[in-house]
């Protein structure tokens, strides 16, 4: 490899070399360099170079920071929510009664995983992190029996087929039966009319613009061929319908335009019920409300490449390096964006993206907050050990974040996990952006877990999330148990993973022993360094959330999950059909959650720990 081919590479944004998470210095190869070099389109062998150093790579401006006293709030994964009305999936409604109860024990804030669209004509694609375009929303959570006309709809569609609502409310989602039913009332509640809202909807199209026509138009493509056997995303569609302007397509829309009309429908009435339940949440005494989630790409074959193609790199994927977990990297299979079209369009559809996002929520969690930085490409025909790191220009990267937050009077998470940037983690403080801290991450070795006092005070403090175990999946070390099950690690690997498990649950008792939290029944265990218990007592449990509360952190997050100490974790991340992700139902339905004795007991230690000031 010459001198000449690396210096190019930094010329253009590439890291030549990078840190890892255990802080080894590691050097991207020959192959990477050149393979990386090849899809931004630059030949590695004549190119001129470039002048990605004479970027803006300085913040200018800071994100809304939060005001008061520290807060708790609540997360949840909305499509696992459960009540007496919903069929297949937890919806707006669910979400709403959801910020009502957390609101009235005394949260600030309720968590939710992106909601950004997916693919309406192919439910079988439901990671919420895998959208079609981050500007609008999955119409899968419109509360139908909240529409004008949904009760009457729903049971003419009963009447009609009677096998339609079949098999939605066991304990695992089924998304195919579940989307199929709900796509079939959407389109008859539209169809009926009542609940069309034809001054509102002319609103939403004037304020979208271009934005939902096009939108609108893929969804009703999207429709149109998988409807005949094809494919959802326009990878598989025809050669002209590749297109937005092509005159297939133009004739389609012609030919369409109910179709076309029913998706911006969707949209207006996702948006709608959205806006309502902020509204509900602080209503119901929170001072944050929803805290949403930004997704750190999108499907490279979906709505938002279509309409603009030339905004991503159509030959590479977003992933991560290897690491300790993950020997071979991972390929997460989204669409980077390209910085220099960015840079061109005035970083516009980040910005339209994160606006869209901001408006109806008093908080947003970006995922991948390096991203901002830099992503970890992965060029065609190339796996992640030949990706390598790309950058962007992260002032102007900070800055459109920060103005979509000063608009909209919205605080900014950075879930800042994994291998983060030398340097990176003092901008974002600037930038009023909060660091995302996991308790069982936050420990140093040969010291265990560090106190609450040396957490940030600008930061989220959480115990888990939803790639990794629960509490008391944590404490039982079922997640160890099912990545063996899944064949994603050795026996030998599966021996130090739960020595190592064991290790740390004494650390955690050591740590709550040295805040006063330790229940009486674990000091002789702790002492005597004897067998502890399989299953996590509630006792324990409280004691350690109670020490998470006390941390420094501005926030708090409490996953739903380890409110009521349920084992099962939303997602194992590296597994698709040895693990039901994205699939599992709360075990707590809403109508039983306020009385529930864990969720109270919780609730009640978050209350003292985090009393609300008003």
């Amino acid at each position: 490899m010459t001198d000449d081919l690396v210096s190019l590479a930094r010329s253009h944004g590439i890291e030549t070399r990078y840190t890892s998470e255990t802080g080894d210095d590691r050097s991207l190869s020959e192959t990477a360099l050149r393979s990386l070099l090849t899809v931004m389109g630059i030949d590695p062998d004549t190119a001129q170079a470039g002048h990605f150093e004479s970027a803006r790579h300085v913040p200018e401006l800071a994100c809304v920071a939060p005001q008061g006293h520290p807060a708790w709030g609540v997360t949840c994964q909305l499509y696992a929510l459960r009540s007496s009305r919903t069929f297949g999936l937890g919806d707006f409604e669910d979400l709403g009664r959801l910020a009502e109860i957390a609101g009235r024990a005394g949260a600030a804030f309720l968590g939710v995983n992106p909601l950004h669209a997916l693919f309406f004509a192919n439910p079988g694609h439901y990671s919420p992190y895998s959208p079609s375009t981050r500007r609008f929303l999955n119409p899968f959570y419109i509360a139908v029996d909240a529409l004008p006309g949904g009760a009457a709809a729903m049971a003419e569609l009963a009447a009609e087929d009677p096998s339609l609502f079949d098999g939605l409310d066991g304990d695992l989602i089924d998304y195919p039966r579940a989307g199929r039913a709900r796509a079939a009332v959407l389109r008859r509640i539209f169809d009926r009319g009542e609940a069309v809202d034809q001054p509102a909807l002319s609103a939403f199209r004037k304020r979208h613009a271009d934005a939902i026509e096009n939108f609108a138009l893929f969804e009703a493509l999207s429709m149109h061929f998988a409807a005949a056997g094809g494919s959802a995303g326009w990878h598989g569609w025809p050669e002209p319908f590749r297109h937005p302007e092509h005159d297939a397509v133009r004739a389609f829309a012609a030919e369409h335009a109910s179709d076309i009309l029913f998706h911006i429908w969707l949209q207006q009435t996702a948006e709608t019920q959205l806006r309502a339940v902020q509204k509900r949440a602080l209503d119901a005494g929170m001072s944050i409300g929803l805290y949403l989630d930004f997704a750190v790409g999108v499907s490279p074959d979906g709505a938002e490449t279509w309409a603009d193609s030339d905004v991503t790199m159509p030959d590479a994927r977003v992933g991560s390096p290897p690491d300790m977990f993950n020997a071979a990297g991972q390929d997460w299979g989204l669409a980077p964006l390209s910085p220099e079209a960015l840079a061109k369009r005035n970083y516009m559809p980040l910005a339209q993206a994160y606006d869209a996002l901001m408006k109806n929520a008093g908080a947003v969690r970006i995922d991948h907050v390096m991203g901002l930085a830099r992503l970890w490409w992965i060029a065609r025909g190339h796996d992640a050990r030949d990706g390598g790191y790309v950058r962007y220009p992260l002032g102007d990267m900070v800055d459109v974040v920060a103005r979509a937050s000063r608009a909209n009077g919205c605080i900014v998470i950075g879930e800042d996990l994994g291998t983060v940037p030398a340097g990176f983690r003092p901008v974002m403080q600037a930038a009023n952006i909060l660091s995302y801290r996991v308790l069982y991450f936050e420990k140093r070795e040969w010291e265990g877990f560090i106190a609450p006092a040396q957490y940030p005070a600008g930061s989220l403090a959480c115990i888990s999330t939803h790639d990794l175990a629960t509490l008391a999946g944590w404490w039982a070390a079922s997640d160890i148990a099912l990545r063996a099950e899944a064949g994603r690690q050795d026996a030998e690997s599966t021996r130090r993973d739960r020595a190592e498990r064991d290790n740390d649950r004494h650390a955690l008792l050591h740590a709550l022993r040295l805040d006063g939290l330790l229940p009486d029944d674990f000091a002789g265990p702790l002492d005597n360094r004897s067998a502890l218990p399989d299953a996590l007592p509630l006792e324990l449990a409280l004691a350690i959330h109670r020490f998470a509360a006390r941390t420094r952190s501005l926030l708090f997050a409490v996953q739903l999950d380890d409110m009521v100490m349920a084992l099962r974790q939303p997602n194992l991340p590296g597994t698709t059909d040895a693990y039901p992700n994205w699939r599992i139902r709360g075990e707590v339905p809403l109508e039983a959650l306020e009385d529930h004795p864990i969720f109270k007991a919780m609730a009640a230690a978050m209350r003292e720990e985090r009393p609300r000031h008003t």
